[in-house]
């Protein structure tokens, strides 16, 4: 997300350079180029253009100021601090206090509301300690019970379901009772989507609301619609006047435009983000962050918060202790995958490390490598995994006929594997300068 438009904006601070100072002709040069960028980018004209006179009037205003700022540097922090408050400022809480907290769940059909209910019950369990209880309230499409019962079933949350009853608000009131006999603190309701805004489907999410009277209702946009998604979102909330936005599928192919003017459009903070299929790639949305994105700088705070989130300080040092005596082996391996996974895609990941964003534009990194990786390892026995050293060629070709891969991969994974123990081996030991030439010798 957001890589046309990092282009288009670094385009239009390069119009500065070599400029000693902020003029209103090189100023109107860059604001033309900054306002085709955010249209382009799918940001509706008018609000372009209201966002660019901002930038344009603090550029001219602050030029006399900080003259020790260079023209493109001091352009890249105005148009900044003007994203972060067209997006909304700071990030927005949701709330669920309550006896139980109700969360109701609202969006078309494909926006992706039950996989996002589904992350947000899985949030509220490992983030905020919450005990909640997911609601099948799409009455409508079978289907989408089966996915949440298989999503709930992940994270171990129960899902309320009522197979023959077709009246959604009978079903939401009754799962309150249910939760509350229980001790459930959170209910989340996945309600029913439509391919389109229709009088029915309004009317139906209005009762719900009513009935159930939810301490925070959020409507779901796939940000892959656009400008579309704002549209959608403006007509729900004067609707239903939900609490807040959650944007989903930031890791399609889209322009970014929704992110940018939901807020501004719709007057309700964006509550989350979403950008991933598997069940933890939920954030809060923050407006300074996704700005920090926006122009390549990276989120190195998201990045390190997703970090300690899988970190096991009694496995960091059992670890420790394993890699000083050269023991780390191929369960050490997996298990070490399995966070990496958790905290996201590799290609998300490395674009929140500040300049590398432009490192991994055309850099094809496939996350089911990882899958290549652990179907070698789970082909292996408990003794093989445990021992990497009593894998001899008659292991080997074992393993290879249970992975379904050649004997060549086998070989080079063991290799590999064992040149990465070795220097973590040395570096543990603070023999930095024997592990990095161990590292650039010949075929390594």
């Amino acid at each position: 997300m957001f890589e046309s438009l990092n282009e288009k904006l670094e385009g239009a601070f390069k119009v500065l350079s070599g400029n000693q100072k902020l003029t209103e002709i090189n100023v109107a040069q860059s604001i033309k180029e900054i306002r085709r960028a955010l249209v382009a980018a799918d940001v509706n004209y008018k609000i372009a253009k209201e966002f660019t006179d901002k930038v344009r009037d603090e550029a001219l205003g602050s030029s006399n100021v900080l003259q020790a700022v260079k023209p493109g540097e001091l352009m890249v922090k105005i148009v900044m601090d003007e994203l972060v408050q067209l997006m909304g400022g700071q990030s927005v809480g949701i709330n669920v206090k309550g006896d139980p907290g109700v969360i109701l769940v609202a969006g078309l059909q494909g926006s992706g509301k039950t996989t996002f209910s589904a992350k947000l019950a899985n949030f509220l369990k490992s983030k905020k300690k919450n005990n909640p209880l997911l609601v099948a309230c799409d009455v409508y499409r079978p289907a989408a019970i089966d996915q949440l019962e298989v999503l709930g079933s992940q994270i171990n949350v129960p899902v309320f379901e009522e197979i023959d009853n077709k009246n959604p608000v009978e079903i939401a009131g009754n799962a309150l009772v249910f939760a509350k006999e229980q001790g459930h603190d959170v209910v989340i309701i996945d309600t029913a989507g439509r391919l389109a805004i229709d009088e029915f489907m309004m009317n139906e999410i209005s009762q719900v609301k009513e009935a159930i009277t939810p301490t925070e209702t959020l409507f779901v946009v796939d940000a892959m619609t656009g400008q579309d998604a704002v549209n959608t979102a403006k007509a729900f909330n004067d609707v239903i006047n939900y609490d807040g936005v959650v944007l989903t599928k930031l890791d399609g192919d889209t322009r970014g435009g929704a992110a940018l003017t939901v807020k501004y459009t719709v007057g309700k903070p964006i509550k989350f983000v979403s950008a991933g299929e598997t069940i933890e790639t939920l954030d809060v949305f923050h407006p300074d962050r996704m700005a920090q994105r926006i122009l390549g700088m990276g989120d190195i705070v998201s990045f390190v918060e997703k970090a300690q989130e899988q970190f096991d300080e009694k496995e960091a040092k059992r670890l420790e202790k394993k890699i000083k005596k050269n023991k780390f082996d191929f369960n050490d391996f997996q298990s070490q995958l399995k966070q990496i996974k958790k905290m996201g895609d590799i290609k998300s990941l490395m674009k929140m490390i500040p300049g590398m964003s432009k490192l991994t534009k055309n850099l094809d990194i496939d996350d089911k490598a990882f899958n290549k990786v652990e179907s070698i390892i789970q082909s292996m026995t408990p003794l093989e995994r445990g021992n990497p050293e009593v894998l001899n060629m008659s292991r080997k070709r074992r393993i290879a006929r249970g992975c379904g891969r050649n004997i060549h991969e086998i070989n080079m994974f063991i290799k590999q594997f064992d040149q990465m123990r070795k220097m973590m081996h040395m570096m543990s030991r603070g023999k930095f300068n024997d592990a990095f030439a161990g590292m650039q010798k010949p075929g390594m």
